[in-house]
């Protein structure tokens, strides 16, 4: 299911000891590794190696140009505890011609502390889209409370 969320300001509380930051190539091996562990296991992933494969293949632009101005990296200190990689335009024809959400993900152990609406927020001056199964009760519920509706798909 594609949701669309249009620009606009999104209203988030702080969550205390968390910074972000843009990503970059040298933040692979980490958000390989937690991109992997967020994930049940086959999920995204069979393994960690397959986990870090996908990511050198986000930084090289195969599902998109990385957007760094909106994509952004959740550190507590130095453990990455989330992520939000956000594409110019996704490159698969039943997407939206807008900015895509390919990644949303935190550590299991800092779920439900505010992250995920943080990232989010991160990218609210525009607008964007991302996809996700509708089974996924917990995800729908997060993308609801900031403001993403269903939306038409281009193909």
């Amino acid at each position: 299911m594609i949701l669309i969320r249009p620009a606009g300001a999104v209203a988030t509380a702080p969550v205390p000891d968390v910074e972000l930051r843009p990503p970059s190539a040298d933040d692979a091996v980490a958000l390989g590794r937690l991109y992997f562990e967020a994930y049940d296991p086959g999920v995204a992933s069979a393994t960690e190696a397959e986990a870090l494969d996908d990511i050198h293949r986000t930084f090289d632009g195969e599902y998109g140009v990385l957007d760094t101005a909106l994509s952004r990296l959740a550190w507590m200190g130095d453990e990455l505890v989330g992520a939000l990689l956000v594409v110019e335009r996704a490159p698969w024809p039943d997407t939206p011609d807008c900015r895509f959400v390919i990644e949303l993900f935190t550590a299991r152990n800092h779920r439900r502390s505010g992250i995920a609406k943080l990232l989010l927020a991160e990218c609210s001056a525009v607008e964007v889209a991302l996809r996700v199964q509708e089974t996924n009760a917990p995800a729908l519920a997060l993308y609801r409370s900031v403001g993403f509706q269903p939306g038409l798909t281009a193909g």
